[in-house]
């Protein structure tokens, strides 16, 4: 193994592993850490965890154990992947998590740097942007678990970590300055070539870390070459389609889908009262020749309206729950392909289902691949969405993407 990497969030490992993926090399994703009994005959090995809002000394003891993990089975380079929206609460985890992890890999500095160009997530003068809005002005600030309400980089990471924190603009950048001295940099990147820079400049010393594109160079850097591998599992056609996110364009993934399959709506403060029972009746009276839609999909006032009646954690983990159970449930009446919306439902789903370790397969777009699952005989196929991510076609487009 040449590149270890931990991710803070299943779909957000998915979306490394579908980057590095491109490379050729040999990828292989896990969900959770392996025991130490298994080990690596893959370039590059990906460990998702569920951490981004875990409380700071739960995510720094599961990422320092996934980082040892990694480094024990060979890894010569460790990288700390997080949401291309630096998706974190006020007290972390990305600073607090990468001091840790500088300190497991032996470096003294740490490069930050969440640019994603192709899905429009750009750091310019230390602040980050969605498209063509700052990060509070975007969507994201209306997230129901970790709202971003401000998009200077500096800002946030500074109320995370106790060492100074410093900026390596564009402009320092194109006039070859030296790396900045500080213990946290934040580095801007606006296009993919930026990110090339960051990856061949930045000192040996120094802990990378980021979003997935920033991930990309690094392959070439470090000398991984293409395998040649292309052939996939084919799983049995009945498919589900979960979504949990209620990010602005999750919600209009699911508008489209209206007419193109049966739907279900989750109401949390329903199954609060009385379960599952409806939702499960009505998932198994459906043909498996048709793909159902069961979504707890909703408007940021909605979601407000819920979380004063439940509370916040309330109904996060009822939602997880109903979906982890509803997977399962799935799964046991044959359904093997599943596309899920959202971070907190995807690590939920693949939990549910059983699922440790994944075979990167065919990238439905920028950030998301179809992923396979063993047994081989009769393996399961997951697309794990990031909130923001795909086009407003996206449901049908990935299962288009994988031919029955």
């Amino acid at each position: 193994m040449k590149l270890g990497c931990i991710a803070d969030d299943y779909t957000g490992a998915t979306d490394l592993a579908c980057l590095l993926h491109r490379s050729g090399a040999s990828v292989r994703l896990h969900f959770e850490t392996p025991n130490s009994a298994i080990n690596s005959a893959y370039d590059i090995e990906i460990i998702a965890l569920k951490c981004r809002t875990a409380p700071v000394e739960k995510a720094i003891r599961l990422c320092c154990a996934a980082g040892e993990w990694l480094l024990e089975k060979g890894a010569s380079t460790l990288y700390w992947k997080y949401c291309s929206t630096f998706d974190s609460t006020a007290t972390g985890n990305i600073g607090p998590v990468a001091e840790a992890l500088m300190e497991l890999s032996n470096k003294t500095q740490i490069l930050y740097c969440p640019s994603f160009p192709e899905n429009d997530r750009r750091v310019f003068m230390g602040h980050l942007f969605v498209g063509d809005q700052l990060l509070n002005e975007s969507s994201l600030k209306d997230h129901p678990l970790t709202p971003m309400t401000d998009a200077n980089l500096c800002r946030i990471l500074e109320a995370q970590v106790n060492s100074s924190v410093g900026l390596w603009n564009l402009l320092e950048q194109r006039k070859n300055e030296s790396f900045p001295k500080n213990v946290h940099v934040i580095a801007d990147a606006i296009a993919l070539e930026d990110l090339e820079f960051l990856v061949e400049k930045t000192p040996s010393n120094v802990l990378l870390t980021g979003g997935s594109a920033l991930a990309m160079p690094i392959t070439k850097k470090i000398g991984l070459v293409k395998t040649g591998h292309n052939l996939y599992p084919k799983p049995a056609p009945a498919s589900l389609i979960l979504s949990g996110s209620c990010s602005d364009m999750t919600i209009r993934q699911v508008e489209r889908y209206v007419g193109c399959g049966p739907m279900f709506q989750l109401d949390p403060l329903n199954l609060e009262n009385n379960g599952l029972k409806d939702c499960l009746d009505w998932l198994h009276s459906q043909s498996i020749k048709v793909t159902p839609l069961i979504y707890a999909t909703s408007t940021p006032e909605e979601v407000r309206h819920i979380q004063n009646k439940l509370g916040v954690s309330e109904a996060g983990n009822l939602i997880e729950h109903a979906m982890a159970t509803i997977a399962k449930s799935a799964q046991l009446k044959g359904i093997r392909r599943f596309v899920v919306a959202g971070g907190e439902t995807s690590g939920a789903v693949t939990q549910a289902l059983g699922i440790r370790s994944v075979e990167i397969g065919p990238e439905i777009c920028p950030g998301i691949p179809w992923v396979f699952a063993e047994p081989q005989d009769n393996p399961i196929a997951l697309a794990l969405k990031s909130g923001n991510f795909g086009a407003e076609t996206f449901f049908t487009d990935a299962l288009k993407k994988l031919p029955i």
